[in-house]
């Protein structure tokens, strides 16, 4: 017997009759990464995939070491399972619109329920704990469900416990502690009260039947390193309309009118969960070492706080007029440069400290392809463009109307002065390659970290004395004239990836937006690139890397807000229109794409597609604004020459 639904889902939202699948078959445990949607609560995010299974959670917080990373190793890595028992089923899934709380309906020769899944928060915001919640509604017939939490130890950490305590059971795994309520589950693992030793099955489980109207909740509670609460389950499934209700008064707050918006709204809601509350820091992505190719030695830690990621994320949100998530990370990037040195770092953990270096652990990797490493390699290079991302928020940040505070603003003019001292010196660019090279989009990103500087100045919100400033202009103008004779070829008609070689780098096309050049030599550019780097809509990093990885997704949406920049906003349009649809079902994307075959790859939700994607979008949607052109409108003189030669003429060019 079932718990009564005290209110029916919502048969209005996108769930259609002809939309129901198959779900994606597994091999050796795995699925394609397109499988996955993704929740949270702005401390964590889960990964389920469309069997209903959730192959990774870090758990209760982003930087822990997973307890259910199934994702990287199916055998020793954890899941939580819920799914029909019948192996014959169908299934489709939607988002409730406005939220990241994700509705999977399965559907089996006897009946169709429906499974809500939450991460809970709180009537202010996060719980100070983590609550994983799973609730499944009959609909139609019955449906006999199973389901299992079977944490693991694939990095090689915490092995698992079973703890029989005064309370019932709870799973350990070092200092994280995981307990189980619910109602009208069917749990049959040993629930009884303990003594508090080590006891019993290392997992939970149960099965149950639905009825039409019959509700069951699952929560899985969990802590690090504190007493853990012990929710009423029936307070639990109250809380996921809480939930529902506090993402539905977030969207509420973001503001896009313009096109593509359900691909946009979907891009920020993915870009709001990975943005870490407890301190503001945003994560690059939510996962650690899933594969950018099949053959592995490419699989690195995202759960990290790009200092550039970070920067356009805040522009963005500054764009979409959000106020408080702008703000924190804003505060908490310079307050952990501050702490650090006061020197420019390319990555940060989540808490703001330096990491500690990469360590390969013991998982074999998602479809076996290895090793699956926590943390980045990329900590200690040098990385010329980070100057750029810093400046140009701060500048945006002013613009928005906000004052920057003394120690800000003298953080901020050291770096200005590292971009004019620096910029002749070979970095690892964009890419964060071994080979350190004068990337000229590393020169374009002094250029516009200078530039920034001299923003903020008119601004009144930097105070350099005369000297500096006439050294800041002189560093800028002396960089433009570095990259007409050394960063393009006449030849090659593109700006090149370094001097002396022929290779194309797609990170140039940032510096369209940026106004280093919206004329004809990044058109001609944008040409080069689609022609040698284009793979259909998707677009490789840079010449050669096509043999290593796949498509990398942020590359084309940055290539459509390149052709916005120079005037060629019909193509834009039309790219954009072939890119929105190549997410997985649920809007989601990845770091990279098979050109072969559209498979998924890399970390993901990937902060840097999204961000892409909503970035193109607000360029195409003011450049069509700048040109006044209405929707439907084309502008038949697309293409034509913006770039003159001189400095003056291309100052007022961007």
């Amino acid at each position: 017997m079932t718990d009564t639904l005290q209110s029916a889902p919502d048969d209005t939202d996108d769930f259609h009759d002809d939309a129901w699948s198959a779900p994606d078959p597994r091999e050796d445990g795995y699925v394609a990464l397109r499988s996955y949607g993704a929740i949270g609560d702005g401390r964590t995010v889960a990964l389920i995939a469309r069997d209903g299974q959730i192959d990774w959670l870090p758990f209760p917080s982003l930087p822990s070491d997973p307890v259910f990373s199934g994702i990287v190793d199916s055998a020793d890595g954890g899941r939580v399972e819920l799914r029909p028992v019948d192996d014959d089923f169908e299934v489709q899934r939607a988002y409730v619109p406005g939220t990241n709380v994700l509705r999977t309906r399965f559907r089996t020769s006897a009946g169709t329920v429906e499974v809500t899944d939450a991460l809970v928060t709180g009537v202010a915001g996060r719980l100070p704990w983590g609550e994983l919640a799973r609730r499944v509604d009959g609909l139609e017939g019955s449906v006999e469900m199973r389901w299992a939490v079977v944490p693991g130890n694939a990095f090689g950490t915490h092995p698992i416990v079973r703890v029989d305590t005064v309370h019932g059971p709870l799973l350990r795994a070092a200092d994280i502690n995981l307990a189980l309520v619910g109602f009208e589950h069917g749990r049959t693992d040993p629930t009884e009260p303990g003594d508090g030793h080590p006891d019993g099955p290392l997992e939970f489980r149960g099965a149950f039947t639905t009825s039409p109207g019959s509700r069951s909740l699952l929560c899985l509670c969990g802590v690090e390193d504190e007493p853990l609460h012990l929710p009423d389950p029936h307070v639990v499934d109250e809380g996921i309309d809480r939930t529902i209700e506090n993402w539905e008064g977030w969207s509420t707050e973001f503001s896009w009118e313009g096109p593509w918006a359900d691909a946009v709204h979907r891009s920020a809601l993915a870009l709001k969960l990975l943005i870490y509350s407890p301190t503001g820091a945003i994560a690059a992505a939510a996962t650690t070492a899933l594969p950018e190719n099949f053959t592995g030695d490419k699989n690195w830690d995202y759960r990290f706080a790009w200092v550039r990621d970070l920067a356009y994320t805040v522009d963005a949100l500054l764009r979409f007029g959000l106020r408080e998530e702008p703000h924190a990370a804003v505060s908490w990037m310079l307050k952990a440069l501050k702490e650090n040195g006061r020197e420019m770092h390319i990555f940060l953990r989540l808490d703001g400290t330096v990491s500690d270096g990469t360590h390969e652990t013991g998982s074999e990797g998602w479809r076996s392809i290895g090793p699956v490493y926590k943390g980045n390699p990329a900590g200690d290079q040098l990385q010329l463009g980070v100057f750029a991302d810093i400046l140009a928020v701060a500048s945006q940040y002013a613009h928005g109307g906000n004052l920057l505070d003394e120690s800000t603003q003298d953080l901020l003019a050291g770096f200005a002065d590292d971009a004019c001292r620096r910029w002749q010196e070979k970095d690892s660019g964009m890419w964060e390659l071994p080979d350190e090279q004068h990337y000229v989009s590393s020169k374009m990103g002094c250029w516009q970290a200078i530039t920034s500087a001299l923003e903020l100045t008119e601004l009144g919100q930097m105070h350099p004395t005369a000297d500096d400033k006439a050294h800041w202009e002189e560093n800028r103008d002396l960089i433009v004239e570095w990259i007409d004779e050394h960063g393009w070829s006449e030849e090659r008609g593109a700006y090149l990836m370094h001097p002396d070689s022929d290779a194309l780098d797609a990170s140039v096309l940032l510096h369209a937006p940026s106004g280093f050049d919206r004329g004809d030599r990044m058109s001609r550019t944008i040409d080069a690139i689609r022609d040698e780097l284009g793979a259909g809509p998707l677009v490789f990093r840079y010449s050669g890397v096509d043999a290593e990885e796949g498509t990398f997704v942020a590359c084309a949406f940055w290539l459509a807000g390149a052709l916005a920049c120079v005037g060629r906003v019909d193509e834009a349009v039309e790219l954009m229109d072939e890119l929105v649809v190549q997410s997985n079902d649920v809007g989601l994307f990845t770091e990279m794409i098979s050109a072969d075959d559209g498979q998924f790859l890399g970390n993901m939700p990937q902060g840097l597609s999204h961000l892409a994607l909503v970035n193109a979008a607000i360029t195409i949607d003011e450049m069509r604004t700048e040109l006044g052109m209405q929707p439907g409108d084309r502008r038949e003189d697309a293409g034509t020459d913006r770039r003159t030669e001189t400095d003056d003429d291309r100052q007022e060019n961007r």
